[in-house]
């Protein structure tokens, strides 16, 4: 009977987790070549190639997504395995992985997911950018990605665009500066704003509107993150935007108020998956919210 290297096989495991060498280093405390030399010689006891080069990406190989399906389940038995011995409940619940897009807003993701949680549900929540979550996707990392942009159809990995909803935008800012905008939108102008980065869809949607509205604000910062624009909004004299799907938890939480709002700037959301047919029950929850709690 051939054994197998557990170690061998959480070195591997670890790395298509975390979705590279140098985070499973990180993680696991043990240099880059350390890894990759234990990995090399798993791949040589089962005598196929785990990974391949794609760019500057390591990506798992066909067989290297089969091996860490196995993993998954080896892991996570294993982990069943030591609450029960320590007197604690254990039992393969349901689980969701899910990839957050930087831009997306918290506010939008908290409610899709509120569902989910309720229905016992262990959510797993990692954020990053597109293109990192769309790699992690694909080697099944991830049960779905949600994303303010679709996959691009020059996507290296075989993903499915699932639509989720889109909103309109409303403008916030502190009370005493909120009373002084008026009329809008071309009290605008000139004032400090906080917007998201260059990079994101919003963003565009924003500066072509603005060209469109002849309105030309005076841009103190910029975030691809935007939960830490909302909390940097709060305590800033200036006006930040954010989808009117969340004006009310915006107002709530941020004490903020709204000093206008159009339909002209449209944040979309998109559920990205490796499925055609979507088939995860929670993934379906999620699906469902969206229909119920977006516009579009």
């Amino acid at each position: 009977m051939d054994w197998l290297n557990y170690h061998h096989l959480l070195y591997f495991w670890t790395v298509v987790r975390e979705g590279g060498m140098s985070r499973a280093a990180e993680k696991l405390r043990l240099s880059q070549p350390t890894i990759s030399a234990q990995i090399k010689t798993l791949e040589a006891a089962l005598g196929q190639r785990l990974f391949e080069r794609r760019g500057r990406s390591l990506v798992p190989t066909d067989i290297g997504r089969v091996v860490y399906r196995y993993a998954e389940d080896i892991f996570e038995l294993g982990g069943e395995l030591v609450e029960t011995l320590r007197g604690r409940p254990a039992g393969r619940g349901l689980q969701l992985t899910v990839g957050v897009a930087n831009a997306v807003p918290k506010l939008i993701v908290s409610r899709l997911l509120q569902p989910v949680s309720r229905g016992g549900v262990k959510i797993v929540c990692v954020e990053g950018n597109p293109e990192e979550l769309l790699t992690r996707l694909a080697t099944h990392a991830l049960d779905v990605v949600i994303s303010d942009t679709a996959a691009p159809p020059h996507v290296r990995v075989r993903v499915f665009n699932h639509p989720l909803g889109e909103s309109g935008t409303s403008f916030f800012a502190p009370p005493a500066l909120a009373r002084r905008l008026r009329p809008f939108p071309r009290a605008l102008t000139g004032v400090a704003m906080l917007l998201p980065t260059p990079t994101t869809a919003y963003r565009r949607a924003l500066d072509e509107w603005f060209l469109a509205s002849a309105i030309h604000p005076r841009v103190v910062a910029e975030f691809d993150d935007s939960a830490l624009m909302l909390a940097f909004g709060a305590s800033a004299q200036a006006v930040f935007p954010a989808p009117t799907a969340i004006e009310r938890e915006v107002c709530r939480q941020y004490g903020a108020r709204v000093i206008g709002r159009t339909d002209a700037v449209r944040e979309r959301y998109v559920a990205v998956s490796v499925e055609r047919k979507l088939k995860h029950p929670a993934v379906l929850a999620i699906t469902s919210t969206a229909k119920r709690s977006l516009v579009g």
